[in-house]
């Protein structure tokens, strides 16, 4: 099973690079066509679209590789046992709203498909199609929490650890 999210994580990862990828290459396009002076409709639109699908996509990744920004100070400052009622309630509570955006972000994703929304610019794209990234990387968000909170609970390491020549983050 850890394998299987671990895969999942990182197929998510890859998604949200190649999100980057088309950001980069749909903003440098109409830079080019600003200077061309050509007029090509909706480019600033899917640079949004991919800027945020990016965005959503990484979160999993990011918080597995334990690259989110943790304040720990109070934890610091805590005994072991204290630290570890924070740690999960940090995780649980991590957990409901994750869930909480998640189930919103899907839903939000099932009415714009079956109203048939679509973008009120000239491109008219069906907007469930951008929203389909940030609902994806919601549910993986939600995963990846869930997974943290149940590997803390049975003593099992979650964050990954730095590779062999990779400098430790400090928090």
């Amino acid at each position: 099973m850890k394998t299987l999210l671990l895969a999942f994580y990182r197929l998510l990862g890859l998604l949200a690079m190649l999100a980057m990828a088309a950001a980069f290459i749909t903003v440098g396009l109409g830079v080019l066509a600003r200077e061309a002076g050509w007029d090509v409709q909706g480019l600033d639109g899917y640079a949004g679209y991919a800027i945020a699908a990016a965005l959503f996509l990484a979160l999993p990744t990011t918080f597995q590789r334990s690259e989110h920004i943790r304040v720990t100070l109070l934890m610091e400052k805590v005994s072991p046992r204290w630290r570890n009622a924070l740690q999960v309630w940090s995780l649980a509570a991590g957990t409901a709203l994750s869930v909480y955006l998640a189930w919103f972000a899907t839903r939000l994703v099932w009415i714009s498909y079956s109203t048939h929304d679509i973008s009120p610019a000239m491109d008219a794209t069906p907007l469930w199609i951008p929203q389909l990234a940030m609902a994806l990387g919601a549910v993986g968000l939600a995963v990846a929490l869930a997974d943290a909170l149940v590997s803390h609970w049975l003593g099992l390491p979650f964050f990954a650890t730095p590779a062999d020549g990779e400098a430790a983050r400090v928090e």
